[in-house]
């Protein structure tokens, strides 16, 4: 289709399409470069409701979780998380087993938000904010979960560290983990 670009008086340019003659003008998402939103919004459409919602709760609880980690102390914040216990212990393999079918599915579905949520939320949601909301998230419906903590001799930085969770016998964020993590802690 041949379109020719005509300015409206207002400075908007119109377009006018080759086969019908109609004057279409351009999406003022496209003009403003916001294009992304746009494809999420229409995205957005696709899904149902209560995935919907899943994605606003998700974008939420990483922006509470992004906040507290720019605000408050880490020591203030892992007392919210649970019980700090070192990898070996039984209750994170506990956790982490496969549970009801119910369970797993939810925590499929938290994942599928979480993961969503941190693509269109305004800032960099990375592993630690994740795995916060996530465990959240469980949480709130009753699901257990454990919080890993790894680090790395880091290339840039001295030291490289990552987060991920497990619940129901699902990896729910922060996968796949590099060889290089060694787990340190975790949270349950």
């Amino acid at each position: 289709m041949d379109r020719v670009r005509r300015p409206l008086a207002s400075g908007a340019p119109r377009v006018y399409g080759a086969e019908d003659g109609r004057v279409r003008p351009l999406l003022l998402i496209n003009m403003l470069g916001l294009s992304s939103i746009h494809r999420t919004l229409r995205s957005a459409r696709q899904v149902g409701w209560r995935r919907r919602g899943l994605i606003v709760e998700a974008a939420a609880w990483l922006l509470l979780a992004r906040l507290a980690l720019l605000l408050a102390p880490f020591p203030v914040i892992a007392r919210r998380l649970g019980a700090f216990v070192p990898p070996a212990d039984p209750r994170v393999a506990e956790v982490a087993a496969p549970t009801t079918q119910g369970q797993a599915q939810l925590a499929k579905e938290i994942s599928w938000a979480v993961t969503r949520g941190a693509a269109h939320v305004p800032f960099k949601a990375v592993c630690l904010p994740q795995a916060m909301a996530a465990r959240i998230m469980l949480k709130r419906r009753g699901v257990a979960s454990a919080m890993h903590f790894g680090a790395a001799k880091g290339k840039e930085k001295a030291l490289d560290a990552h987060a991920w969770l497990d619940a129901a016998g699902v990896k729910v964020t922060g996968y796949p983990v590099g060889p290089q993590f060694a787990e340190i802690a975790c949270f349950v």
